[in-house]
């Protein structure tokens, strides 16, 4: 399937586009006060790893609230 462009969505996908990239946004922004304000005992792993991990979208921010945080 071509990559459609901005121009060839249907107003509805462009939509979808754009909210699906305020949660992302959001749920990244989440996860770096988090980890900027947790300590590192409540962390597993390196804190100065899981930094550039949130980078890696979807994954990073997903992985770091399903294990990288200690409750």
């Amino acid at each position: 399937m071509p990559k459609k462009s901005w121009s060839d969505m249907t107003p509805t996908q462009k939509k979808v586009v754009v909210a699906v990239g305020i949660v992302e946004v959001a749920v990244t922004t989440w996860c770096v006060r988090d980890l900027k304000d947790r300590p590192q005992e409540l962390v597993r792993g390196p804190k100065i790893l899981w930094g550039p991990a949130l980078s890696v979208q979807p994954f990073g921010p997903i992985a770091y609230l399903v294990w990288g945080r200690r409750r």
